[in-house]
């Protein structure tokens, strides 16, 4: 009696998908800049020190809930800098201290997402 032979597949091998995965954070953050090209901008020294400068100015305390900011980020008090207005690549809004705030991760990936996600 003969042996059964290995079938060949007939599953063909599955399509290529469209961006990152979702556990790949850096993969992401590289196609996020290919397509908002502002987004160097946060990575750059005069941002850092405008960072710096608007913590400072709010004294390490969430402008919206009064939480301290002393985290590290991911934590939910770790401080994040929030464009007022939404900048959208305008360079003006976006290096405008005036249009800067200190806040919480927790209030501006809930809150302020909403706020944003409400207006378009």
């Amino acid at each position: 009696m003969s042996r059964l032979k290995a079938v060949p597949s007939r599953l063909a091998a599955p399509a290529p998908r469209v961006g990152a995965p979702p556990s790949d954070a850096r993969a992401q953050d590289r196609e996020r800049a290919r397509i908002k090209p502002w987004r160097k901008w946060y990575a750059t020294k005069r941002w850092r020190e405008l960072r710096l400068k608007i913590l400072e100015r709010a004294q390490y305390v969430c402008e919206q809930t009064g939480v301290p900011l002393t985290g590290k980020s991911p934590a939910p008090n770790s401080p994040v800098i929030d464009h007022i207005v939404e900048h959208k690549g305008d360079a003006h809004l976006f290096w405008d201290e005036t249009n800067l705030q200190a806040v919480s991760k927790s209030w501006h990936d809930s809150e302020k997402q909403a706020q944003e996600r409400g207006r378009h």
